[in-house]
């Protein structure tokens, strides 16, 4: 349906939410540069120790050198090159691994005490276990990503693919259905909209086995910049390092998100 075909009053209801959201954007903008401001003026007056939690003007003129230097973009890169990685493949792994379990009841309840240990224990502390038995760099801290990620999606997908609606199985196999064409044509396209919200919530958690793991190993990558500035008390780095980190996930959520919209309209 054409805007121009809408009525004015559900046309008057768009723009009220158009307006909303741009109010709302206006609001997070001013909040941010407002905590911003209020940090600089406490820091420059003594209130709060620039030692302990620097300031953003020093922490803007370190990102400028470090940028201008070609620096910041290879740790970003290595970071994000991890992350990408860790979070395609313990989403990918986890999604196939709960099909599976989806698939067969049997190995769905020998696992299931498993999978439930599994997710309850402290998987940050496990880290450095887990790179010595897979090997200090890229590798180990790929695979610890994948730690943390993995037991959640296959348990939330899991889940998911369980609670279909019992309504629209009985009808699909009252004509016939296989097994696969039960997942293919409706397990998978009426979860799409859940395994990209568990994929949001991914992202957090790639994140944190990478910088863990970056902790603990690597030369290289975000995650060394915030530990070595604290090894060294350059809490401008430490300072600058989180920054960077927020923005990064911040861009990997929203290109999630706009894949997320696109097929809502698509959908729709």
């Amino acid at each position: 349906m054409r805007i121009s075909k809408l009525s004015p009053a559900y046309k008057n209801y768009l723009n009220d939410i158009k307006k909303e959201k741009y109010k709302i954007l206006i609001y997070q903008i001013l909040l941010l540069v407002g905590l911003l401001v209020l940090w600089e003026v406490l820091a420059d007056a003594g209130f709060i120790s620039t030692f302990l939690f620097s300031k953003p003007s020093d922490i803007y003129r370190l990102f400028i050198k470090y940028l201008l230097t070609g620096e910041l973009l290879t740790h970003i890169g290595v970071s994000v090159y991890e992350t990408v990685l860790g979070l395609v493949i313990g989403t990918v792994l986890g999604i196939i691994i709960a099909i599976a379990l989806w698939w067969s009841e049997r190995l769905s309840k020998i696992l299931d005490p498993f999978l439930v240990v599994l997710n309850a224990l402290p998987k940050t502390a496990l880290a450095p276990i887990i790179i010595v038995w897979v090997g200090a760099g890229v590798k180990g801290i790929v695979v610890t990503a994948v730690t943390i990620s993995i037991v959640v999606t296959i348990l939330s997908s899991y889940n998911y693919f369980t609670n279909v609606d019992e309504e629209k199985i009985k009808m699909l196999k009252s004509f016939g259905a296989s097994k696969f064409q039960l997942l293919y044509k409706l397990i998978l396209p009426a979860n799409i909209g859940n395994l990209i919200n568990l994929t949001k919530i991914n992202i957090g958690m790639a994140w944190v086995g990478v910088i863990v793991g970056e902790f603990l190993v690597s030369r290289y990558g975000i995650g060394y910049l915030i530990v070595y500035g604290s090894q060294v008390f350059k809490l401008d780095l430490v300072m600058m390092g989180v920054f960077v980190l927020a923005v990064c996930a911040w861009l990997m959520y929203a290109i999630v998100n706009l894949i997320e919209k696109f097929y809502k309209r698509k959908r729709s």
